[in-house]
């Protein structure tokens, strides 16, 4: 994919955003300085064929890293649009050992 540089005034991200069937993925260049909410106001101007779910994250990283809405982006970052977990996975464990009657491996 070939896109024009950036400068030292500008900055290029990834944003993604991904459920089980699919993933999302945007390229912006924004200016340098710009933070995680400076990121998603843009992704809304350009966000054509994004679900709606995408505008309204539980969270961020950048790379795996929770990040808040002020943190600051660097050049090359992918910004990752976090979904709510449907449950619980201790709780949802629980409940299957409950209903099989399992437990899980010993511990010494």
């Amino acid at each position: 994919m070939n896109q024009p540089p950036t400068t030292e005034a500008e900055l290029r991200i990834e944003l993604i955003w991904a459920q089980s069937a699919r993933a999302w993925r945007l390229m912006l260049q924004l200016p340098a300085g710009s933070t995680v909410a400076v990121a998603m106001d843009e992704l809304a101007k350009n966000a054509e064929g994004w679900p709606d779910a995408a505008m309204r994250p539980a969270g961020w990283a950048v790379f795996g890293r929770e990040v808040s809405a002020e943190t600051i982006l660097r050049d090359g970052d992918r910004l990752e649009l976090l979904r709510a977990l449907p449950s619980d996975p201790k709780l949802a464990r629980r409940a299957r050992a409950e209903v099989t009657g399992q437990k899980g491996p010993k511990r010494r």
